[in-house]
């Protein structure tokens, strides 16, 4: 897993090069929400021989197909996330620096993760 923090209101797609970095494992599926639209980060997943699935934003000239049955699954992150804000100092963000809420962030994951396991 990695987190990463950038500034409100910066565009989704900007944090991209931060989360995917070389020193992960291969993915083989990205799954991502229109604020990942962009080319760039589709022939990036292509040359790393992954399969992008990303709606297209209307604004988007050339038309690009999206499995919708692989979409769906972009639900499990999302309740995901849902989870991790039902940590309140999540939610409220208390932490003064980046460094103590990335922490809080892992070791709420790492308590979302025990728990799943144990059910």
């Amino acid at each position: 897993m990695r987190t990463e923090i950038t500034p409100g209101q910066t565009s989704d797609y900007l944090g991209f090069d931060l989360v995917m970095a070389d020193n992960l494992p291969a993915p083989s599926v990205l799954l991502a929400d229109r604020g990942y639209d962009a080319d760039g980060i589709r022939r990036t997943m292509e040359q790393r021989h992954a399969l992008p699935v990303i709606p297209m934003r209307k604004s988007r000239k050339v038309r690009v197909g999206v499995d919708r049955s692989l979409y769906k699954l972009r639900n499990l992150v999302e309740r995901c996330f849902n989870k991790l804000k039902n940590a309140r100092r999540v939610a409220t963000r208390y932490d003064k620096t980046a460094e103590s809420f990335l922490g809080f962030i892992d070791i709420t994951s790492i308590r979302l993760w025990l728990h799943h396991l144990s059910t």
